[in-house]
């Protein structure tokens, strides 16, 4: 900062010693001058401490509270600490922190690891590395987010890292965390490519399967349950040794404030990854959230962590800080897209059809638009109090454009011009040989849906929130009993994968793309052969 680096903690500018620690002192504190030894006024405005200022202010903004003014840097944030060096803060480095420090610097490049004896399976190469990058985290006793797009075989990849742990502790004991609906996608994955590893599902509470969690899954490695029993019986699996957590679907624990999260960050486990391929659906607390479970010293406080970085961000006041933010948690996030890794994966082609009203339902629509209208523009004023009131009027109207009677009965037989349609697209695509996923947020409108599909003649299987034999339905589609799989976008927009089908049909856009995506994914990933058309 203006001259060579002095050898007891000092620097030189402009021919005047200046000791850091009052230099930290005064900037920490936001001082416009320092007064040094000699009775020189230093300004401290002055462009050399630029850099400076930025990273204490960052690590000030950032940092835990605990009553001590001085910038603390932990072992998740060696970014900030390797900046520090090349300023010349840090004079010397304990050996502890020389050894946290060192590992995530090296964490973008780990050592080679031979995929385990037990896998049956070939990694492709980015799997490969995907699984060298998780088990070079738990070797160093650190957790991530491996957030590879959705159909690029994260499941493999942790199932790489179980296997690799358990050749070498055979009683460590993992633990799965899933969304309902992918429970047993997980137990049949786990089976297929980790045969050698025991499994146990959890689908009840114990006041229904008689048996403790302990007594449940005695002589078993790998434990997979759903978000819901995690948090229902927490307490019970919070006493139980766990040698990894792996948070599958992790958006699903995205609110901070929410009590799956909080269980999330207290399960007492070596090694936590959250495995999402959607880490930001909404803001960048989404972000926040995943990273406090899995690195939880990165960015220990919520408020600072959206005052430093979310509003800027999000308000466009500060686009260089998202640059940053991602240097900063690149050590701790692997993320691939398919276009980048998958070359060889077959085409998607979307085309958005818009289908007209007929006479009747658009006068219908009409009316209510200018109803909702008027409702909606004379709570404006203050949206952050009426939010949920505006959400329901443009659910009312996004439910009209489907099927007017799905806002009021009366308007029974007024029929929908979408689902007459799908029905014409399906009966030519099927005639053709291929085979269909229809996706839809409402299930009111899923159930129209499989009135017409019945009255046209067409064999589905049918998946929502509430299906009960729902591995019955998923098999009566894989198996090629069905030609058409109904799917709630909520129940069936993650964790499954439908190869088998090579068109997909999604009724009613989802406000955020994302989710989209993900649905169109249970079709479009590895072990498609054909062109998916959306």
């Amino acid at each position: 900062a203006g001259g060579a680096a002095a050898q007891d903690g000092a620097r030189t500018v402009d021919g005047e010693d200046v000791e850091f620690v009052p230099l930290f002192a005064a900037l920490h504190r936001g001082d416009p001058f320092l007064i040094l030894p000699s009775g020189t006024y230093l300004r401290l405005d002055r462009p050399e401490f630029a850099k400076l200022r930025e990273l204490l202010d960052e690590a000030n903004g950032l940092a835990e509270p605990d009553g001590d003014a001085a910038a603390r840097v932990n072992r998740f944030q060696a970014g900030w600490w390797d900046e520090l060096v090349e300023l010349g803060v840090v004079a010397e480095q304990s050996e502890r922190w020389e050894r946290s420090v060192a590992q995530l610097r090296d964490l973008q490049a780990p050592e080679p690891v031979t995929a385990p004896d037990g896998l049956h399976a070939s990694l492709r190469p980015y799997q490969q590395e995907g699984f060298e990058w998780l088990a070079f985290l738990h070797a160093n006793g650190l957790g991530g987010i491996l957030a590879d797009d959705m159909g690029l075989g994260k499941t493999v990849q942790t199932l790489a890292l179980c296997l690799h742990v358990h050749e070498r502790a055979p009683d460590a004991r993992f633990l799965v965390v899933a969304p309902t609906s992918v429970v047993e996608n997980w137990a049949r994955e786990a089976q297929r490519f980790a045969p050698g590893l025991p499994v146990r599902t959890i689908h009840e509470t114990q006041a229904r399967r008689g048996t403790t969690l302990a007594e449940e899954i005695a002589g078993h490695r790998l434990v997979v349950t759903s978000y819901a029993l995690f948090r229902l019986e927490f307490d019970q699996y919070a006493a139980l040794p766990w040698e990894l957590l792996l948070l599958d679907e992790a958006q699903y624990v995205k609110n901070h404030q929410g009590k799956t999260h909080q269980c999330a960050r207290r399960l007492p486990a070596a090694t936590k990854v959250a495995i999402t391929g959607t880490p930001l659906e909404n803001t960048l607390m989404d972000l926040w959230s995943l990273l406090s479970i899995s690195a939880p010293g990165l960015y220990p406080d919520p408020k600072r962590f959206s005052d430093t970085y979310r509003k800027p961000i999000e308000n466009g006041d500060a686009p260089e800080l998202l640059a940053t933010l991602k240097r900063r948690i690149a050590p701790l996030m692997r993320r691939r897209t398919k276009d980048a890794v998958l070359t060889e994966l077959p085409p998607k082609i979307e085309q958005t059809i818009e289908v007209e009203l007929s006479a009747r339902h658009a006068r219908i629509y009409g009316t209510q638009l200018q109803r909702q209208r008027q409702k909606v523009l004379g709570l404006v004023g203050d949206v952050t109090k009426h939010r949920f009131e505006i959400l329901k009027s443009l659910t009312i109207l996004r439910q009209m454009a489907l099927d007017p009677a799905l806002v009021d009965d009366e308007h029974e037989g007024v029929g929908s011009a979408k689902l007459d349609r799908l029905v014409d697209d399906l009966t030519q695509v099927l005639a053709e040989g291929h085979r269909a996923l229809v996706f839809s947020q409402f299930t009111r409108y899923l159930a129209r849906v499989r009135e017409r599909l019945d009255a046209a003649g067409i064999d589905h299987a049918y998946l929502d929130g509430r299906t009960r034999k729902r591995e019955a339905a998923i098999s009566r589609f894989k198996d090629g009993d069905v030609p058409v799989f109904v799917i709630s976008l909520k129940a069936g927009g993650v964790g499954l994968n439908l190869t088998e089908a090579d068109y997909c049909f999604v009724l009613d856009p989802w406000w955020n793309p994302a989710t989209e995506t993900q649905a169109v994914d249970r079709a479009h990933r590895i072990g498609q052969t054909n062109p998916v058309v959306v």
